[in-house]
């Protein structure tokens, strides 16, 4: 038998999957990674502890399983997107830390563009919002801020990518210098149209286009890596949320997942037609496959699960990550507490850097289980405001949402989406579907799946959470949300 291996680089651990021919897991290792907070809004992480810590998970996958290199059919790579790494060719150093998504620094860059009229030519181009959570102006920033950075780039010495770029780099030995076009579509600096970099956002950036890698199909052999032993060909790319699209198999136009990672990020595939959001959604590419480009509306949240890292890492009230359910459940309700976790800002539909977290609705009687409780329905509720914006776009009204990501193992949270959004909420039996859909594009690539249509055969339910809520309480509860909401949009002095 023949295995794909998936190595998904996430925000906060490297993994490496080995599925086979029924897309089940064979085998699975992770490691985390050090996460950097330089200054308040930044957040950095060392690429090449990333690259180090992907390696070493794709040995071990290997070795737990008993299988060597000649085993791997083909390799998928999915990647934490916007995350922007920069490097010295010549050296292969970074020649600064990689700025992750989640980073603020260029908020000023941002707004400076905007009072500068840029946002529509953005927008129209890219499908983006004129954002920090983007790659171009992390760039931008680097090549402003690092000695000599802008000299190397002028004679074309640095290199300038997102994870899966920087991973290909190093998998091929510097070989194949590339991105596929759906990380390559959260760069401010690709037309979605001409499905090319686009020389007057890169003039607009000061970016110059030959630091850019070349774009390539999602599903593609690029090139091979003999790091594993044998050569093994790289023949999928994917940014994790249009990987995890495609793992849940939502290929035809309409269909809808929500990932729950340290962020939530809701995509709905629209085909081949570009939907040009008036709801502050995102219009990006899914993937290119068999030479068809196919595209999706998406709302991003930035603080996810998150919000339950910072219970356990900063308040200390769980020890695990895996505690809070447990925790929550102590109580009925939230007690009147609610949360907004706009540690970053807000993103999708709001797109508000400048808003802060706050706690409302705190009592004498309020504990730590009506905090928990709290948490875990704040990543319900922005996931609705995306869903609710994502249907207005679209003109439809969605029947179901496909769920993956760690945070769906909490049934609390699953139920509890379920109730707000008032439709279905499905659980697949292979959570990893982010990785499941970068071993899909490899796999098509390399024809251990010949035909993509029987994708659909191997996906299986493992549990429906039906709403159960009556449907004034939702309302009531998003009320108070909303209300919160603003609230968190005030905490900027300048926004009073």
């Amino acid at each position: 038998m023949s295995y794909i291996l998936s190595l998904d680089q996430g925000t906060t651990s490297s993994r490496a999957i080995i599925f086979d021919e029924e897309g089940s897991i064979v085998g699975t290792a992770h490691k985390e990674f050090q996460q950097i907070y330089p200054e308040p809004g930044w957040v950095e992480h060392d690429p090449n502890e990333i690259w180090k810590s992907q390696m070493s998970v794709a040995r071990e996958v290997l070795e737990t399983c008993g299988l060597l290199s000649n085993d791997i059919k083909a390799i998928g790579i999915t990647n934490q997107r916007e995350t922007t790494v920069v490097w010295d060719q010549q050296t292969g150093e970074p020649v600064h830390p990689a700025i992750v998504w989640q980073d603020r620094r260029t908020t000023d860059i941002c707004d400076q563009l905007r009072s500068d009229g840029y946002a529509d030519l953005f927008q129209e181009r890219t499908g983006l919002m004129l954002d920090s959570y983007f790659s171009g102006t992390k760039i931008k920033w680097v090549l402003d801020h690092v000695p000599n950075a802008r000299q190397m780039a002028s004679t074309s010495r640095l290199c300038a990518g997102t994870i899966d770029t920087w991973l290909t780099w190093k998998l091929t030995g510097g070989r194949q210098y590339c991105t596929d076009v759906s990380n390559a579509s959260r760069t401010l600096l690709y037309n979605i149209h001409t499905h090319d970099w686009d020389d007057e956002l890169c003039t607009i950036l000061d970016i110059p286009r030959e630091i850019l890698p070349s774009i390539v199909p999602s599903s593609n052999i690029l090139g091979e890596t003999t790091l594993l032993g044998s050569p093994v060909p790289i023949a999928g790319i994917a940014g994790d949320q249009q990987a995890a699209l495609f793992g849940q198999v939502c290929t035809r136009p309409g269909m809808v997942k929500n990932t729950y990672g340290t962020g939530c990020f809701l995509l709905m595939n629209t085909g081949s037609n570009v939907i040009s959001s008036t709801n502050q959604l995102l219009t990006t590419v899914a993937w290119k496959l068999n030479n068809n480009v196919q595209y999706a509306l998406e709302g991003s949240v930035f603080i996810g699960g998150a919000v339950v890292q910072w219970l356990r890492d900063e308040l200390g009230i769980i020890r695990t990550s895996s505690e809070i359910e447990t925790l929550a459940s102590k109580v009925n309700d939230n007690g009147g507490v609610t949360i907004v976790p706009a540690f970053t800002g807000l993103g999708a539909p709001h797109w508000d850097p400048h808003a802060r977290g706050i706690i409302t609705g705190l009592t004498r009687g309020s504990n730590a289980a009506h905090i928990a409780r709290a948490a875990l329905e704040s990543i319900a509720y922005q996931s609705a405001d995306v869903i609710r914006a994502m249907e207005a776009d679209a003109g439809v009204d969605l029947k179901e949402v496909r769920v993956d990501g760690g945070a769906t193992a909490n049934n609390l949270l699953m139920q509890f989406q379920a109730d707000i959004l008032n439709v279905p909420v499905i659980r697949p039996v292979v959570r990893e579907t982010t990785a499941l859909g970068a071993a899909y594009l490899a796999g098509i690539a390399v024809g251990y799946w010949p035909n993509p249509d029987l994708l659909s055969t191997l996906w299986q339910i493992d549990q429906i959470f039906e709403p159960q809520m009556p449907h004034s309480m939702a309302a009531n509860l998003m009320e108070n949300w909303s209300e919160a909401v603003e609230r968190s949009k005030k905490q900027n002095p300048d926004q009073t």
